[in-house]
C-alpha cells in the first residue's frame, strides 16, 4: 500500500513541475508533504479528543449544555503538546488551504500558515521554507500539487501515520537526488551506504553526530535500527551540521516528522570554521562529507586543535574531516565515514604523513571498498573508514573488498541488497567478537577475496595505504578437476569457432555498406 502512494505521488509530482528545476521543485513538494502530515496528525488528536470528550465515564467528559466550553478544550493547545503533537492555528490546517486551492493567492496563504506553525512550536522556528508565494509554477499547478498532496491519507494513528510519512519521505528524496543528478548527491546519501554504516557502527545508545548531515538520512537510519534490535525512540541524542540552509531545513523537517528529537546548531554553517557543537563526543559519528572539496580552507583553522595527526592540506578536506571526527569522538567511541577512494592511498600534501599516524596510532578499525555506481551524482569510487579510540583487537586492520557486491537496479544505478549489508556487517562483528544471535558469520575467519586481518607492521610494509584490494589477495577459484591439456585445447577450438565467425560478420558487414556505395 505504502509502495503504491509513493509511486503514484512522484509520478504525478512530476508530471506537475512542468520546467521547473527538480532541485526548486523538491523543496515545495516535501513542504506541503510535511503541512500535510502535521496537520492530519493534530485532526486526528483533536477527533480523539472529541470522542474522550464526549464519554461518560472519561474524565474529560463535558454535559453537551457546555457545548461552547467544549469548543474551547479542544482548541487547548496543552492536549496537543503534551502527546508530542505540533500545534496547528486554524488558519494553517490542511482543509483550510485545500479549500483556497484554487485561490490566485494560495502560494501566499500556505507561506503564511507555516510562518504561523513555526510562531506557534518553537522547535520549527525559522527551519520551515516559505518560498510558495514566489514559486515560478504556470498558473493553477501549485493549486494541482495541493490537491495531489491531499490524497495523502496519514490516518488518526499518530504512530502509522509517522512511518508511512517518513517512507513516503524517504522516496521522494531518493528520486529527487536521481531526478537532480549531481546536485542530488548534496543532500542524499543512497540508502544501501547508510545502512551499511548504521549496522557496523551499532548505534544503541548515546551520542550520534553527523558533521555534515545532508537531509538527516543517518539520523533516521540509527533510530530504524535501535527500534530493530528492541531499543526505544530517544535511547539516542541526535546532533547534526549543515551549511546549506535549504538542506539544513529539510534535516530538521525530516527528523521532526518523525519525532526524533534533535540538534542541528542554531544555524546553516560550515563545520570547520563555526562548529555548532564545539565541545561534543560523540558515542557514534556517520559522516558521508562531499568529496575532495578544495575550497575548505581558512587561516582561521591554522594550529586548530583538531589536527592531531598532521595539518591536513588546504586543496583538499579528506583529512580535515576524519580529523574532525576522530576529536568529537567519546573514547570508547566508534565513527564510520564515506570518502573517496583517493583517500586510501594518496601520499600528497600530507595525507600519506597523517595517514601513517593515525594507522600508527591504532586509530583506524576497518576499512571497506564499496561497489561502483551506488551513488546518484557521482562516478568516483568510495570507501567506508571506521575509527575508534579504543579497539577491540589492537595492532590490526580488518580490510573488507566489496567491490564484487551489489546488484545494478538500473543501467547506471547500483544498490547493496539486505544480505551484501549484513555479510559487511556480521564480518565486522565476528572480528570484533561482538557477534549477535542470528548473524550469518559467527567465527571470524579471513576470507581470500573478502577481508582480511592485517597487522599494523604489513600495512607500514605498504606505505600505510589503506586499499583492501592490497591485503585481501585474490578470490579462491574452485577447481573443476579438469586436465590443462585438455582444458586448453577445449578453449582454443571455441576461441577459434568465434573468431571464424567474427571474420564472417565483417565481411557482412562490408558487403552490405558496399551495397549502400560505402566501400572501404
Amino acid at each position: 500500500m505504502v509502495d503504491d502512494i509513493r509511486k503514484t505521488l512522484w509520478a504525478a509530482a512530476d508530471k506537475l513541475r512542468a520546467n521547473m528545476d527538480a532541485a526548486e521543485y523538491k523543496h515545495l513538494v516535501l513542504g506541503l508533504i510535511f503541512l500535510k502530515y502535521i496537520s492530519d496528525t493534530f485532526a486526528g488528536h483533536r477527533a480523539e479528543l472529541l470522542k474522550r470528550f464526549a464519554d461518560p465515564v472519561d474524565e474529560y467528559h463535558f454535559p453537551a449544555a457546555s457545548a461552547a466550553h467544549l469548543s474551547t478544550e479542544l482548541e487547548d493547545r496543552d492536549y496537543y503538546t503534551a502527546a508530542n503533537i505540533f500545534w496547528v492555528p486554524e488558519a494553517a490546517r490542511w482543509e483550510a488551504l485545500r479549500a483556497a486551492a484554487k485561490q490566485p493567492d494560495i502560494g501566499k496563504r500556505i507561506d503564511d500558515a507555516l510562518t504561523a506553525i513555526e510562531t506557534e512550536n518553537a522547535k520549527l522556528k525559522g527551519i520551515l521554507d516559505k518560498r510558495y508565494g514566489r514559486a515560478q509554477l504556470p498558473d493553477g499547478k501549485l493549486g494541482e500539487l495541493v490537491d495531489l498532496i491531499s490524497t495523502i491519507g496519514f490516518g488518526n494513528d499518530a504512530n502509522i501515520a509517522c512511518d508511512i510519512l517518513g517512507q513516503v519521505y524517504e522516496y521522494f528524496l531518493g528520486q529527487f537526488a536521481s531526478a537532480e543528478g549531481k546536485k542530488g548527491g548534496q543532500f542524499y546519501t543512497p540508502a544501501g551506504i547508510v545502512k551499511t554504516l548504521v549496522a557496523v557502527l551499532a548505534p544503541h545508545k548515546g551520542q550520534v553526530y553527523d558533521p555534515c548531515c545532508g537531509s538527516g538520512g543517518m539520523f533516521v537510519q540509527s533510530e530504524k535500527f535501535i527500534a530493530a534490535h528492541g531499543g526505544r525512540m530517544g535511547d539516542v541524542s541526535i546532533y547534526g551540521q549543515e551549511s546549506n540552509p535549504t538542506t539544513w531545513r529539510l534535516a530538521a523537517m525530516n527528523l521532526a516528522i518523525r519525532g526524533i528529537d534533535f540538534n542541528l546548531g542554531k544555524e546553516p554553517a560550515d563545520t570547520f570554521t563555526r562548529n555548532q557543537h564545539p565541545d561534543l563526543r560523540a558515542d557514534f559519528i556517520l559522516a558521508n562529507p562531499p568529496f575532495n572539496i578544495s575550497d575548505w580552507w581558512h587561516g582561521s583553522l591554522e594550529g586548530d586543535p583538531r589536527w592531531a595527526y598532521g595539518d591536513p592540506p588546504q586543496g583538499n578536506a579528506n583529512y580535515a574531516w576524519l580529523q574532525h571526527m576522530l576529536y568529537h569522538l567519546k573514547p570508547t567511541g566508534r565513527a564510520g565515514i564515506v570518502l573517496a577512494n583517493g583517500s586510501m592511498s594518496s601520499s600528497q600534501n600530507n595525507e600519506g604523513v597523517i595517514r601513517a599516524a593515525m594507522v600508527d596510532a591504532d586509530v583506524v578499525e576497518v576499512m571497506v571498498a564499496l561497489p561502483g555506481q551506488l551513488f546518484f551524482n557521482t562516478q568516483i569510487p568510495a570507501c567506508l573508514w571506521f575509527l575508534v579510540k579504543q579497539k577491540k583487537r589492537k595492532g590490526e586492520v580488518l580490510f573488507i573488498d566489496a567491490r564484487k557486491l551489489g546488484h545494478l537496479v538500473s543501467r547506471v544505478q547500483k544498490e547493496l541488497a539486505d544480505e551484501d549489508i549484513a555479510r559487511i556487517a556480521d564480518t565486522v562483528a565476528a572480528w570484533r567478537g561482538e557477534v549477535e544471535t542470528g548473524a550469518t558469520i559467527t567465527e571470524y575467519q579471513d576470507v581470500p577475496g573478502f577481508c582480511r586481518s592485517v597487522p599494523l607492521a604489513e600495512i607500514a610494509q605498504h606505505g600505510h595505504v589503506l586499499t583492501p584490494g592490497r591485503y585481501v589477495g585474490a578470490e579462491e577459484v574452485e577447481d573443476d578437476d579438469e586436465a590443462f591439456a585438455e582444458k586448453m585445447e577445449r578453449l582454443t577450438a571455441k576461441l577459434g569457432e568465434q573468431m571464424a565467425r567474427g571474420a564472417e560478420l565483417d565481411a557482412l558487414i562490408r558487403q552490405k555498406l558496399g551495397g549502400l556505395g560505402y566501400e572501404f
